[in-house]
């Protein structure tokens, strides 16, 4: 991300011609501060900044809910393992097994509530990048493909760029490490489920829940978060 954004600041060595650095500064684009706003702007910034709320929630979904439900099942497992060692086996056990066992029933309960949660904001994410799409389209019919695809916003991207049509960066790819993320976090959840799970499984399967691994580089943060940043006017208001 730091290369990609060092490109936005020009050149980096004095130049030896005072014409020549004067005509690079008349080509360049105007500054946001004097950029009239079109309904397009302000949709497109609107679109992202959902898009970015979702993927907040979503991390909040899985690092607080998430993480909890699946901390205190392994911990009720454990209990209940160490207690059955330490009970004799003449006395009754189902004093002990009953309730326990009816409290990592209402973690599991709690974690598929949290998967249906995650879902839901799959679905939100689809449906931003649906509007997207469609402001793409929209703007096409009424401002021109010159527009859409070669005026710059605010900074140095065009609206095409943010859309499903241009060959990289584009943000409807951003589903892909969202939804390979929600495919592992409902298998980690099967795995959980299991009551013969060994104590290192769980521990291995509650640290690969808090990584996320397919959103380590890919997701909201890592790959879009300080773009918007630099080329979204008013990005953080």
């Amino acid at each position: 991300m730091s290369s990609r954004l060092a490109s936005f600041k020009g050149p980096s060595t004095p130049t030896s011609s005072p014409v020549q650095q004067r005509q690079a500064n008349s080509s360049a684009p105007p500054s946001p501060a004097r950029i009239v706003e079109s309904t397009y702007h302000r949709k497109l910034r609107t679109l992202l900044q959902e898009l970015r709320s979702t993927t907040e929630t979503w991390d909040d979904i899985v690092l607080i809910d998430g993480l909890k439900a699946a901390k205190s099942l392994v911990d009720t497992r454990t209990e209940l393992d160490n207690s059955l060692a330490r009970t004799p086996n003449r006395l009754p056990r189902t004093r002990i097994v009953g309730p326990t066992l009816e409290a990592m029933d209402q973690r599991i309960s709690e974690l598929d509530i949290v998967l249906m949660k995650l879902q839901k904001q799959f679905r939100k994410m689809n449906t931003i990048v649906e509007s997207l799409d469609a402001l793409v389209i929209e703007a096409h019919k009424n401002k021109g493909w010159q527009w859409v695809e070669k005026e710059p916003l605010w900074t140095t991207w065009p609206l095409e760029k943010f859309g499903s049509g241009y060959v990289v960066s584009r943000v409807p790819e951003i589903l892909v490490p969202y939804h390979r993320a929600l495919s592992g976090h409902i298998a980690l959840v099967n795995i959980l489920k299991s009551h013969s799970i060994s104590f290192d499984e769980s521990r291995d399967a509650i640290l690969k829940w808090a990584e996320q691994p397919w959103l380590e580089e890919h997701g909201w943060d890592a790959g879009w978060e300080d773009l918007c940043s630099v080329e979204i006017d008013r990005w953080n208001r």
